[in-house]
């Protein structure tokens, strides 16, 4: 499986969720998913980044976390625990959305019925994404601590219909069923929690204790809480969720990643000890200290008390005084 961030910073649910614009989204943030949805893209295209470059623009009324292909290609479209429109009901409050690409040999009548050109082909295909699929689950699963065989967890976009959360669409059951895969969504479900056994993980607890866990937090500023984007417990997803200008801090405030942003620069410090903050100002606390009069890059800037100039670095540790700083 290769998963590529591909996210749709264009689209009006993408700028909901980073500008928190109302309660479903920050609630969904702060909490992450409760469940994860299948769908079907429900068209003859095989290509998940036509898809993904399709919703990345302002005036769609879809935004899914990603779609994937069967070569194993995964175009993350939203970070995992941002809000989604993807369902047409209650579960974007509640769910991931998954779509996965359908063959390029089929075509649709009317409603959910198409025919097929070269079954074959579309077969092979349609096994490619329930695989991937099956493997992107299993690694949500993971993250997220859902026990795939719970009531509700794992459910396809026919079944949140069923369920009331969703509106009514009958995928991806009306794909595997017309073309005879003999692929059931309790199948994909046990599927999955043997994807996850198979790679060590086995079912995740229901209710872990979080008082003393490790979680990785994605925010402009450690300090600005309210910027956050995502709480993740496995570092690397994190860095995955960090886009331009943002920072990975700890569970202490200490800042592991930081993705640089465009017009990023480098100065050489002329202090013999210059303090580093948590934030940009002097009213925030020192987070370690520079000693070297050494190269550094800056990925943003912000004017603090007394019309400072500060610059953020680009290793997470913080923000320096570019007072004491020469652009190199």
């Amino acid at each position: 499986m290769n998963i590529i961030k591909y996210y749709s910073v264009n689209n009006d649910c993408y700028k909901n969720n980073v500008n928190q614009a109302d309660s479903r989204y920050t609630t969904f943030q702060q909490r992450g998913p409760k469940g994860l949805m299948l769908h079907s893209v429900g068209c003859s295209q095989s290509s998940a980044k036509v898809f993904a470059d399709s919703w990345n623009r302002s005036g769609k009324e879809v935004a899914v976390h990603a779609v994937l292909q069967a070569d194993g290609t995964v175009y993350h479209c939203l970070p995992w625990n941002f809000r989604g429109w993807h369902a047409g009901g209650e579960a974007n409050n509640t769910h991931v959305g998954v779509e996965m690409t359908e063959p390029d040999c089929i075509k649709y009548a009317s409603g959910a019925s198409f025919t097929c050109s070269d079954k074959a082909k579309a077969q092979v295909q349609v096994k490619g994404t329930y695989e991937t699929a099956v493997e992107l689950f299993a690694y949500l699963c993971k993250q997220y601590n859902l026990d795939p065989a719970a009531d509700g967890v794992i459910i396809s976009h026919r079944e949140g219909n069923k369920r009331g959360v969703a509106s009514n669409h009958g995928d991806p059951e009306h794909l595997w069923n017309q073309l005879g895969m003999g692929y059931t969504m309790d199948g994909f479900r046990r599927d999955v929690k043997a994807a996850m056994a198979e790679s060590g993980e086995g079912t995740a607890p229901s209710n872990p204790s979080a008082d003393n866990e490790q979680m990785y937090r994605v925010r402009k500023a450690w300090d600005d809480p309210k910027s956050q984007t995502g709480a993740f417990r496995v570092l690397e997803n994190a860095k995955r969720a960090c886009t331009e200008g943002y920072t990975v801090y700890d569970k202490d405030g200490n800042a592991v990643y930081t993705n640089a942003a465009a017009g990023s620069y480098k100065v050489k410090i002329t202090a013999s000890v210059l303090n580093i903050r948590k934030g940009p100002g002097t009213n925030y606390a020192v987070s370690g200290q520079i000693k070297d009069k050494g190269v550094y890059t800056i990925v943003e800037e912000s004017t603090g008390t007394g019309a400072t100039l500060w610059g953020k670095l680009k290793s997470g540790a913080g923000w320096i005084s570019l007072d004491y700083a020469t652009k190199v």
